[in-house]
């Protein structure tokens, strides 16, 4: 199979319709290591002085801000409020961060990045939209209008914006790390979490349990947090993660595309269609007041806020299988090209094959397979993503496309290096190599054969690879999407 070329109507051609890539000349198969040995890791980034800098002043910001909401809760509340109202509002905390979470299975974004959104929407954006608000509501009191146009005009805009410029933020200077529109909703959405958790303080605190004491006592405090909790938190809990995912949509759409017009247009109608729909939600209770017909209110969030819930949940339920499902469209490039065996392809386009898989390693080659197996399917769903946006034209500068192709470089060989780990080691496993195109498997009467690969691969058992042939590449080119010249001579995965 000569670079030019590639073969049609192989295995890889089954499994999904993919356009032509440059195939991969396979790495030096690395040696089994001893067991015990510890599972290889993804090369660390570089960090220029610049980006610490900024990472520094956000951290800056994020703790002067969360000392500003301490002390001004714990002046406004007193001491009893602030501590019965930080416990009511951490509850569903929890349940909603895992919600976030469970979408973000197949390519989980760094611990460090979901701790940045949701502190910052639970300091700075409650900082900035406090200020803000008091701001416009001694506005509108100084012009004699309704004290409501601070909660219908004001806070939809000023808390949508602020919730999103955390993960703003992260698109800007981490936009590697998003993989598309789940990792929006996850970063969005766990902003929003933030944001009402120190919100439903304040709520819980003041109105709730502040008021409740010093009209009739402890015993009624305790029972304005209950009835707060139960129609802020348990009925309408949804309601701040479910605007800023609009946001989460748009900067999703704007990550995955080279249309530097989407880029610009998709994150602003987010955005404005959050604050429209946080807008609305605070315009119902305004209008139930204003008129005396609590209908309006079941009628809005009846025909408006529960479709456009249950809609959503609908579409991120679907997006949560799409990484998966890009697997299985991008990485046949990749078993045509030697790198890959179709079973390990076939084990990654589900959860359900990815924990199979992960049991398997475990068998084979205990807790180091195990680990080996988690960080070879991570490093297999990042290959796919970097692929994939190669083929979306992401990359418009030299140096952005020479970084790409020094992190495919890198991926695959901590491919090769976490399969040795547990390729080879199951005696229950037929002894055999991939090429690209065949296996060639070896029979208990010494015979040897080479067997096309099934419709359905067994999963999920990977066997060895073939062995590379001399190098016919110049150094630094070669792989897949590789942005350099074409290589010199031909290459094909079935020469030995």
């Amino acid at each position: 199979m000569r670079p030019d070329q590639r073969a049609v109507g192989d295995y890889a051609d089954r499994m999904a319709v993919t356009p032509p890539g440059w195939p991969v000349p396979p790495p030096t198969a690395p040696a089994v290591p001893p067991p015990g040995a510890v599972a290889p890791g993804m090369p660390p980034r570089r960090l220029g002085w610049r980006r610490v800098l900024v990472l520094a002043g956000v951290v800056l910001l994020i703790a002067a801000c969360a000392v500003y909401m301490l002390y001004f809760l714990g002046t406004n509340l007193g001491l009893d409020a602030l501590l019965v109202g930080v416990a009511a509002a951490v509850l569903p905390v929890p349940v909603l961060v895992a919600c976030f979470l469970w979408l973000d299975r197949y390519e989980p974004e760094p611990l460090k990045y979901l701790v940045f959104c949701f502190a910052w929407g639970a300091f700075v954006s409650t900082a900035a939209s406090l200020r803000v608000n008091n701001a416009g509501a001694a506005l509108f009191d100084r012009f004699d209008l309704p004290a409501a146009l601070t909660a219908v005009l004001v806070a939809p805009f000023i808390e949508e914006l602020t919730k999103a410029l955390g993960p703003i933020l992260l698109l800007v200077f981490r936009r590697r790390e998003w993989s598309g529109i789940t990792d929006g909703l996850v970063y969005c959405g766990l902003s929003a979490v933030g944001f009402a958790m120190v919100e439903n303080i304040l709520y819980l605190g003041g109105p709730g349990y502040a008021s409740g004491v010093d009209e009739w006592g402890p015993a009624t405090g305790v029972r304005n947090v209950i009835v707060i909790f139960i129609m802020r938190i348990l009925f309408f809990g949804f309601a701040h993660p479910l605007f800023t995912s609009m946001t989460g949509v748009g900067l999703g759409i704007a990550a995955r595309t080279a249309d530097r017009r989407v880029r610009i247009l998709a994150p602003a109608a987010g955005l404005l269609l959050a604050m429209i729909l946080h807008g609305t939600w605070n315009l119902l209770p305004s209008l139930v007041q204003a008129t005396g017909q609590p209908v309006i209110f079941f009628f809005g969030i009846v025909t408006l806020m529960v479709p456009i819930f249950f809609g959503m949940v609908g579409f991120a339920v679907w997006l949560r299988a799409w990484e998966g499902r890009l697997t299985e469209r991008v990485l046949p490039d990749y078993v045509r090209a030697g790198w890959l065996t179709p079973p390990e392809v076939a084990a990654l386009g589900s959860l359900g094959r990815r924990h199979a898989a992960r049991v398997w390693a475990r068998r084979v080659g205990g807790e180091p397979g195990l680990r080996a197996m988690r960080g070879y399917q991570f490093a297999a769903t990042r290959l796919a993503l970097l692929r994939d946006g190669m083929r979306r034209g992401l990359d418009r500068k030299v140096a952005d496309r020479e970084r790409t192709a020094r992190e495919e470089r890198e991926l695959l060989d901590a491919i090769s290096a976490y399969r040795s780990y547990f390729v080879g080691r199951d005696p229950q496993a037929p002894v055999g190599i991939w090429d690209g195109q065949r296996y060639h498997l070896r029979f208990p009467d010494g015979s040897q054969r080479a067997v096309d690969a099934p419709d359905s691969p067994v999963v999920p058992i990977p066997v060895v690879l073939a062995p590379p042939p001399p190098p016919a590449y110049p150094a630094g080119y070669g792989p897949p999407g590789w942005y350099g010249q074409r290589p010199a001579a031909p290459w094909s995965p079935g020469q030995r």
